[in-house]
């Protein structure tokens, strides 16, 4: 495995991925178009931004606003590897500005949110690296943003708004995921139906359906697959095609995870 990675997923154009799994490289100073976040996995670095040195160790993360001057200078003979998220300016404008004003400054994270924020660039990195479906990428990234500008981990609700309407919109993108759960749904599929911002939809659904869209879009996959594999007639693998997984083994820890057994055992079992 080489010790830099690059991902990126052609119906998302805003976010590119980084994974550098052992370095010992010094970054001069440089700056970034874009916003960029990361994650110290192992060892430590020294992190100049804008005039001032910042100690980064394992576990911490560190963001840069676009065209920020920066260098990294990891400790002295130790090796660090990390992830970095770097996200096109124009998707950020689906937040407040308030909260846009707080992503132009760097900073660390304090401990509560920093270790919040690491589950979602985590979780992001893996979807983007593995087989996550755009929606489940873009979800994931939008819960990171989410997080770090929220001045309460547990303040994602959306005051102002009635119950009746909000509602409105969750029954819209839950019918939505019904009548399409097979086929590939991004958020701007859902963006579209409901006319409001991608930002504002994952906060709603999550807070009234407990899961973020994309996870209620597998469990739906799943219970097709059940009925499909009680049926004993057809293939493992056309049964997860069809109900719209990228391949039969992304279909497997699915349904594991889901049922608690593979597929093929939930098959004989009947």
């Amino acid at each position: 495995m080489p010790d830099v990675m690059f991902y990126r997923d052609h119906s998302l154009p805003f976010l590119e991925a980084k994974h550098c799994l052992k370095s010992d490289l010094a970054y001069q100073k440089h700056f970034h178009e874009e916003y960029s976040i990361g994650l110290i996995d192992t060892g430590e670095t020294y992190a100049w931004c804008d005039g001032s040195m910042h100690r980064v160790e394992a576990g911490r993360m560190i963001s840069f606003p676009p065209m920020m001057l920066h260098a990294c200078h990891p400790e002295e003979g130790a090796d660090w590897s990390y992830k970095m998220l770097f996200i096109k300016q124009e998707w950020l404008q689906g937040l407040k500005q308030q909260e846009l004003d707080q992503l132009h400054i760097p900073f660390l994270l304090g401990e509560g949110k920093n270790k919040a924020c690491r589950r979602y660039l985590n979780q992001t990195m893996d979807a983007l690296a593995g087989s996550g479906t755009p929606l489940a990428i873009e979800t994931s990234l939008i819960e990171l943003m989410q997080a770090i500008v929220s001045p309460n981990m547990s303040d994602f609700e959306h005051r102002g708004r009635s119950i009746k309407q909000d509602r409105k919109y969750v029954n819209l993108v839950s019918e939505y995921l019904h009548e399409h759960y097979t086929e590939k749904i991004t958020l701007d599929d859902l963006e579209r139906i409901t006319g409001i911002s991608r930002f504002h939809l994952i906060r709603l659904f999550k807070q009234s359906s407990h899961l973020p869209p994309h996870a209620y879009q597998n469990l739906l996959r799943i219970n097709h697959a059940k009925t499909e594999l009680m049926k004993k007639q057809r293939p493992i693998a056309d049964i997860a095609a069809e109900a719209g997984f990228y391949d039969q083994s992304h279909f497997s820890r699915t349904f594991r995870r889901i049922v608690g057994a593979t597929p093929q055992k939930y098959a004989i079992s009947m």
